[in-house]
């Protein structure tokens, strides 16, 4: 009787991480909602607050050392939307 109560967890668990992950959106996605003057803004505002990390990096100033890596994926991700942008503009 206990393993079907187990199971019978472990499936609303499951379902409840699927609902949850359905209804949450990507970056990628909030990135597609925006026209390319906005990305490319975005883009510049990034890459300049990545440059402003490294330099506290190398001095041993950064207080947070994540924040690089969450930069450099979001730049990579802003990237990725402008380019597939191009290439269906350039399609059409």
């Amino acid at each position: 009787m206990a393993k079907k109560a187990a199971a019978a967890k472990s499936t609303k668990a499951s379902k409840a991480k699927k609902v949850a992950s359905a209804k949450t959106s990507s970056k990628a996605d909030d990135f597609r909602a925006k026209s390319v003057d906005e990305l490319n803004d975005q883009l510049v505002g990034m890459k300049k607050e990545q440059f402003n990390l490294r330099f506290q990096r190398a001095n041993g100033q950064a207080e947070n050392t994540g924040r690089i890596r969450i930069l450099r994926r979001d730049i990579a991700r802003i990237q990725t939307v402008l380019n597939a942008q191009r290439r269906t503009s350039a399609k059409a």
